[in-house]
């Protein structure tokens, strides 16, 4: 079955490198946009830029705005997205502060980190966000028009939905981008939620005119049974607004690596799809789902190992048989602390370390194991009581900490506290500078991506498994993180030239919106 399946995505590649070929040069931008949050907008940008890219296009990623805990460092050393991050990879590019202008980071206060093109700015609420639009709105323009005098194209992301006509005036990420750049609009829909054909009907519809006329079809996501029975809907929705549907992708669980902190994301209790172990016993791991969480993908590379089973868990209930307890990062460290203590889970963390159980602290995670914090940059709340796991000292600074690794370990940082005092052991270091920390059982670093680095894994996994006294538990030796990545970006490429009509959106893609402007409604507000 593997070969086939090695055979079929040759063939696939072989037939999209001969249709390219036959088109010549590619060159323009366009738009996706979705019906709401994690539609799937992200991964079609991810795909496309995949396959123009494996064709020989020089392509770049574009998303002018986003909302998300979960960001990655670029060359200039600034932060983006991680899916711009994982869109520019998927384009064989490094990360760039060019591919995300601006980052909203949600805080617990109701502000919002406000990070322009790579560096903290301000600390807005949605009301001070507007003063700041015709200032975003320059950068914006200015950094997709450079990228489209670079690039031969650019697929640009949407954020949420553009039917939040309430928004529109302020808008920079969807329509208002669109309007500004002339860009054509690919509207996706989640099937899986139910209810798609009156989302993308009703998406369109509530748009003005000028707006309506640069949307120029729909591309339908995680579709499960007989496409047949879908076939009457879409000729009807074709018939309704002018519009065609490009495609229809499968519902495909292999997809799942470098998922956006959406909820639907962390609603998944078990993570990706757990292989078979090696040995005779899994190793299970319980992630805290923190309610500020960010970088969340930071488990992920433990989940591709077999006989590793993640599940997310905010119950202490959920803690009763896991062998390691993973507290990741948080964008308010001091305040899902408090999180923890009120659901009784703080407790529960302690316990578990105390009986000779694994706990693993990633960068706000870490601050929390410490014996104190002392934060007056995130909550402003002045120094707080770790839980005392860690011999250390947290105490924030203003100026946040922004740093990739690549040798001998690669990772990445993004954080406002330092360690100001430690007395715990070295867990690693680089360069004789200590970057973790641990006692017994209890480990904790700032790094993000660590668990990437498939030799670092690897015997960090028979250690905690040692430690948990799973015996039985066998690491194994082949799993390849980078690898899994790139696989499934390939498979994301594949889906879109089996299932999507590619020649159509290339088309679209070269012309820009249609050219003749077809009226769903015209609504006034």
């Amino acid at each position: 079955m593997h070969s086939l399946k090695r055979a079929v995505a040759v063939l696939l590649h072989r037939m999209g490198v001969m249709a390219f070929a036959q088109r010549g040069k590619v060159k323009g931008a366009l738009l996706v946009a979705g019906t709401s949050s994690d539609a799937g907008k992200s991964v079609i940008v991810a795909g496309l830029c995949r396959l123009l890219a494996r064709n020989g296009v020089r392509v770049a990623p574009f998303k002018a705005q986003n909302m998300s805990n979960n960001s990655a460092v670029t060359v200039e050393g600034g932060e983006i997205g991680r899916a711009q991050a994982v869109q520019a990879r998927a384009a064989g590019l490094e990360p760039s502060i060019r591919f995300n202008p601006i980052l909203l980071k949600p805080g617990s206060d109701g502000t919002s980190q406000l990070v322009i093109r790579g560096q903290v700015s301000d600390s807005v609420t949605a009301a001070d966000y507007m003063t700041h639009r015709h200032q975003l709105a320059k950068v914006v323009a200015d950094e997709l028009s450079n990228l489209r005098a670079e690039f031969e194209a650019v697929i640009c992301e949407g954020a949420g939905s553009p039917a939040e006509i309430n928004l529109r005036a302020t808008d920079l990420a969807n329509m208002g981008l669109a309007r500004a750049a002339h860009l054509p609009v690919i509207l996706v829909g989640d099937i899986d939620r139910g209810g798609l054909l009156a989302h993308l009907f009703g998406t369109v519809a509530v748009l003005d005119a000028q707006d309506q006329a640069l949307v120029a079809g729909f591309i339908v996501n995680k579709f499960r049974g007989d496409p047949a029975l879908l076939k009457p809907g879409l000729r009807q929705l074709a018939e309704l607004t002018g519009r065609p549907t490009y495609g229809v992708l499968p519902y495909t669980e292999e997809l799942w690596l470098d998922a956006e902190d959406s909820v639907s994301v962390l609603a998944h209790r078990v993570l990706g799809a757990p292989q078979p172990p090696r040995g005779h016993q899994w190793l299970r791991v319980g992630a805290l789902r923190l309610p500020r969480i960010s970088n969340s993908t930071d488990v992920e590379a433990l989940a591709c190992e077999p006989g590793v089973l993640v599940r997310w868990v905010s119950d202490q209930g959920d803690l009763t048989d896991v062998d390691v307890i993973v507290v990741p990062g948080s964008k308010a460290t001091v305040a899902d602390l408090g999180w923890l203590r009120e659901r009784g889970l703080a407790r529960a963390v302690v316990a578990h370390a105390e009986s000779g159980g694994v706990v693993l602290g990633i960068c706000g995670g870490f601050q929390m194991l410490c014996r104190s914090i002392d934060d007056p940059v995130e909550t402003r709340s002045g120094r707080v009581d770790g839980l005392g796991l860690l011999d250390a000292d947290i105490v924030f600074e203003s100026r946040k900490v922004l740093r990739r690794w690549t040798a001998p370990l690669a990772g990445y940082e993004i954080h406002h506290g330092r360690v100001a005092r430690c007395a715990a052991a070295e867990w690693f270091g680089v360069n004789g500078s200590p970057q973790g920390y641990r006692h017994a059982g209890v480990f904790g670093t700032h790094w993000h991506g660590l668990f990437d680095n498939d030799v670092f894994r690897r015997q960090w996994l028979a250690e905690a498994a040692n430690t948990a006294g799973r015996d039985g538990f066998v690491v194994a030796d082949d799993t390849d993180v980078a690898a899994r990545r790139d696989s499934q970006l390939g498979l994301l490429a594949d889906l879109l030239a089996t299932h999507v009509d590619i020649d159509a959106v290339i088309d679209v893609l070269e012309t820009g919106p249609p050219p003749r402007p077809l009226i769903v409604a015209k609504l006034h507000y």
